[in-house]
């Protein structure tokens, strides 16, 4: 096991790596921008390291200064937490080639699977289903045309280097598309360096499931069930849930998927946490790969909940060379988990973000209840990063109980000075349909537009 590693991120994240660092009794050195100089993880951290100012081009993008801060801190290895450089295969090569040890995926996997089209080709040759649409890059907007009449309107484009919704279009006609074509290759060139967009049958009454799984360097692959991430807004997820109890997607649907995910991953010769994303078709009863997430999700916890495992410290073993310590038979699944994103965004006014100081704060507390913040009385949300203020999860036998403690946890949760979304997730947890699970990935746009 590791002695000391940097923590090349911000926010909630850093002080949870952080705190399962000091139960294994592993020194953390931290990085921090000039805007997060305040930041309550830094006297927990054994060391902590300036960066540069605010701006995350500026600091937590550039590679060569987070490598001299882990020279500077004499650590073995790097975690990349999630967002930032998480997913960046010249930033894992980087580290590789200074002999410090990258805490994720082989650096030709996040290549291949950080490429949607790459990795679409990949699940095809694992067997793996995937949506109706081109093959490759598309060349031109006439050759769009041509896939989206043969397989029938509406289609997605998608742009692919990158995710969280740039470059990606919906399309109902011909005119919609020759319209946003040429809009989605350049908001991908913009976003990711990289204008090449493709294209995929757009499944209109749709669920998003994902796939955790856990894979060491010695070729054992393992699942840790699923999570529904349906609850969007512009292709961000708010709530996440673990087990997913889609209409229609059973114990055949569940064992399937699981599968497919475990097949797709050893396919790629994964190791460390990886996530396979997939859009179940509640009509059709059929699901299709979407994508693979090469490192840890923001709603890990959720998983965490269900299995009892800590995934921050299974990374670390398996990133030091210990093989998986359970087979799939030891992983045992116990009710349902449930995670609400806390965001400084205000719902009345377009979930314009909210940066400012934060008044009073008071988390929730109970049985099975859990957040994961970074935020305190006092504490001002700086403008240059995401919007994420903490994560809220809960954990009950079953659905209801654990709807009704997450409700009851935002009820007590006190949070002044800056807007943010607690009232609208209060809301969409008091919903019929929700509360029901009669929903797919519009739900959130049909309640308040797709702003």
């Amino acid at each position: 096991m590791f002695k000391r590693i940097l923590i090349a991120n911000r926010g909630e994240i850093a002080l949870r790596i952080i705190r399962t660092c000091k139960r294994l009794n592993i020194e953390t050195v931290v990085v921090y921008s000039q805007a997060d100089k305040d930041a309550v993880y830094l006297k927990l951290a054994d060391r902590a390291i300036c960066i540069g100012p605010g701006p995350a081009k500026a600091s937590y993008l550039k590679v060569n200064t987070i490598i001299a801060a882990a020279e500077i801190g004499d650590v073995e290895a790097v975690h990349p937490g999630y967002g930032f450089l998480s997913e960046n295969a010249h930033f894992a090569e980087v580290c590789r080639a200074c002999k410090i040890t990258f805490i994720g995926p082989p650096t030709q996997v996040i290549e291949t699977l950080g490429n949607k089209i790459s990795a679409r080709q990949l699940a095809k040759a694992a067997g793996v289903p995937t949506v109706p649409g081109s093959e490759g890059a598309l060349s031109n907007v006439e050759e769009a045309l041509a896939i989206s009449q043969k397989i029938g309107y509406p289609v997605l484009l998608k742009a692919a280097a990158g995710g969280g919704g740039r470059g990606m279009r919906i399309c109902h006609n011909d005119a919609s598309l020759r319209m946003y074509f040429t809009q989605a290759s350049n908001e991908a060139e913009v976003a990711f360096g990289d204008g090449t967009v493709y294209l995929e049958k757009y499944i209109e009454s749709a669920r998003h499931i994902e796939v955790q799984i856990l894979a060491d360097e010695h070729g054992n692959v393992i699942h840790l069930g699923e999570r529904d991430c349906t609850i969007q807004r512009r292709n961000q997820k708010l709530i996440e849930e673990s087990p997913s109890l889609a209409p229609g997607f059973g114990k055949r649907e569940r064992y399937d998927i699981q599968v497919a995910a475990v097949r797709l991953m050893k396919t790629a010769k994964y190791a460390n946490a990886g996530t396979v994303e997939f859009i179940y078709d509640i009509k059709a009863g059929k699901f299709y790969f979407m994508e693979v997430n090469t490192r840890l999700q923001v709603e890990h916890p959720v998983t965490e909940m269900v299995t009892g495992l800590d995934l921050v410290e299974e990374q670390l073993r398996v990133a030091s060379g210990e093989p998986l310590r359970f087979r799939q038979k030891d992983i045992q699944f116990l009710g349902h988990a449930i995670e609400c994103r806390i965001n400084a965004e205000d719902p009345r006014n377009g979930f314009m973000p909210s940066p400012g100081k934060i008044g009073m704060f008071l988390p929730p507390a109970g049985n099975n209840i859990r957040m994961d913040t970074h935020m305190y009385a006092g504490y001002t949300v700086p403008p240059n990063y995401d919007s994420l203020l903490g994560k809220l999860i809960v954990h009950g036998l079953t659905r209801k109980e654990a709807l009704l403690r997450m409700r009851f946890a935002l009820d007590q949760m006190v949070l002044e000075g800056v807007a943010n979304t607690a009232s609208f997730l209060r809301e969409i947890l008091q919903d019929a349909n929700f509360v029901a699970g009669s929903y797919d990935t519009s739900f959130v746009n049909k309640r308040v537009g797709p702003t």
